[in-house]
């Protein structure tokens, strides 16, 4: 499946409501047309490696807490 070509300010973008609390997959799917997959897959290359598991972990952790997370 091909992605869309994103610019600069749309990775930006992508980022910043994955990496927040309130913004759900599904939000982001509606806005630039990415699905879980291809977020994770961006904020691999985009993150720190570091940084990228800390975030899959609070992704994992709130998902476990909340059935409607991301």
């Amino acid at each position: 499946m091909k992605h869309p070509v994103l610019d600069p300010a749309s990775v930006g973008e992508i980022i910043e409501m994955a990496l927040s609390d309130h913004d759900s997959f599904a939000a982001i799917k509606n806005l630039h047309g990415l699905g879980p997959d291809a977020v994770k897959t961006l904020m691999r290359q985009n993150l720190k490696t570091g940084s990228y598991r800390a975030w899959r972990r609070r992704v994992r952790a709130f998902s476990d807490r909340r059935e409607v997370y991301k």
